[in-house]
């Protein structure tokens, strides 16, 4: 990853540790198929995968405009609230978190980490959350919290998929997986990626609509295919078929996976390799984009047994 003079600064990280493994399987070598996952996941514990890259130039530019509070908003167990409290509370930054539902008695582990790095945490309704697009929206939270550097949804925007470029780096795999939330991981990937490269996306979500729209708006390149088969039945909803994936991947490859998003991927991965979708000779790259702490609520929730390191 390319570290901007300002991002040593305002971060923690000393070092990036980011590693790219091979998997192999016997499916994979009876269809001749190399596939290999790059772990950004084990960039940091809290600020993982994609979120860095995310927030890498949305925090040089909060520094560049001299704020010194940032608001966002996620649902319960979101990945990106987790890291923007934790790389806010570290920089010396106000953060505040708008969550998508209904305050529980306790927070969960999510809410509950971010609340210790300081994170002011606001629940407004489902119906509420959908006004988060809206400037009417937007102008009501600043009358209410003052004045604060805007952070989306996921935190995706132009400077989250400048940030997302980065992730590969003059890669010369066939094709290039990754799962998708928002949308601003997967348009950087595919900005950066070469004209001959296949990117696959694997929706975590079934919003097809805002995504197509989204990707639209931030890439300028069309070697996209998106694959909603592996959704399932939504966002964050897991079947014992997935959940006996991910723990057989972890026992076969020591790499964990989380349930709402890079188990969804490659499940996927393998299930195509199965139906002859890759090349014969092919090589595949999937990004594992981190977000292992989500498990942490199923397993407090349901006690679904999935690993969590």
């Amino acid at each position: 990853m390319k570290i901007h003079p300002l991002i040593c600064k305002i971060t923690i990280f000393t070092s990036m540790n980011i590693q790219t493994q091979e998997i192999t399987s016997p499916i994979l070598r009876s269809k001749k198929i190399k596939l290999f996952i790059k772990r950004i996941d084990l960039i940091h514990p809290y600020v993982s995968g994609n979120k860095l890259y995310k927030l890498k130039y949305n925090f040089i530019e909060l520094k560049k405009q001299k704020k010194n509070k940032v608001l966002t908003f996620g649902g319960a167990y979101s990945n990106h609230i987790c890291a923007t409290s934790f790389l806010a509370n570290k920089n010396n930054i106000k953060s505040i978190g708008i969550i998508r539902g209904e305050q529980n008695s306790q927070l969960n582990s999510t809410l509950e980490f971010a609340r210790k790095q300081g994170m002011d945490i606001h629940y407004i309704s489902r119906k509420e959350y959908r006004n988060k697009h809206k400037p009417c929206f937007i102008e009501e939270l600043k009358y209410r919290y003052g004045d604060f550097y805007l952070l989306p949804e996921g935190g995706s925007n132009i400077l989250a998929v400048k940030g997302t470029e980065e992730i590969i780096d003059d890669d010369n795999s066939n094709y290039i997986c990754c799962s998708i939330g928002t949308g601003g991981t997967i348009a950087g990937i595919m900005n950066a990626s070469k004209r001959n490269q296949e990117i696959i996306g694997f929706p975590a979500l079934k919003s097809y609509l805002d995504l197509q729209n989204n990707i639209k708006k931030w890439s300028r390149r069309s070697n996209l295919k998106l694959e909603y088969g592996y959704i399932g039945n939504g966002y964050a909803k897991i079947s014992k078929e997935l959940i006996k994936f991910i723990n057989t991947f972890y026992n076969n490859y020591n790499i964990p996976l989380d349930a709402v998003y890079n188990g969804k991927m490659m499940f996927g991965i393998f299930d195509l390799v199965s139906k002859d979708y890759f090349k014969e000779g092919s090589s595949i790259l999937a990004i594992h984009t981190g977000g292992i702490q989500g498990n942490r609520g199923f397993i407090n929730r349901f006690g679904i047994d999935l690993p969590i390191k």
